[in-house]
């Protein structure tokens, strides 16, 4: 399910596993599919796949599969929220046209990253978001972005 999410927080505590093979399964609900996108490290995605074990998150954070350590839940939950309302604050249109270029071009040359890039931005500089960030940015005050 961690998989599914785009930036992933973790605890000292927590334990991450990829089990099915233990129970006779190949994992299906996109983990084989994932993970290898997420982490980049096919020796590593293998191990822990084929072997079932548990690990930490010192490991996962060492192979990027999360991107931060809380001592506990509390703080990942805080750290969670501060996260979620920073990424709030900016323009919807442009972190949507941001997560798409970054799933778009993670397999693709870098050219056509580079052109999928060049459609979404030319989209990008017909909305009020544009117009809105370059006036406050003059002004020195914080933009405030429309609702998608």
């Amino acid at each position: 399910m961690s998989l599914a999410c785009d930036i992933r927080i973790s605890t000292t505590t927590t334990r991450f596993s990829v089990k099915e093979v233990d129970i006779g399964l190949a994992a299906d609900i996109g983990t084989l599919s994932r993970l290898p996108h997420s982490v980049g490290n096919l020796s590593w995605v293998k191990d822990i796949a084929l072997t079932a074990r548990i690990f930490g998150s010192d490991e996962a954070l060492m192979h990027g599969l999360v991107s931060k350590v809380s001592k506990d839940k509390t703080e990942a939950v805080d750290e969670a929220v501060r996260l979620a309302s920073l990424i709030a604050e900016k323009s919807p249109v442009a972190v949507l046209g941001t997560k798409e270029i970054i799933n778009y071009s993670r397999d693709r040359p870098i050219a056509e990253g580079l052109n999928y890039t060049a459609v979404w931005n030319m989209a990008m500089l017909q909305t009020q978001d544009v117009k809105d960030a370059m006036l406050s940015g003059l002004q020195k005050r914080t933009a405030k972005f429309s609702k998608l």
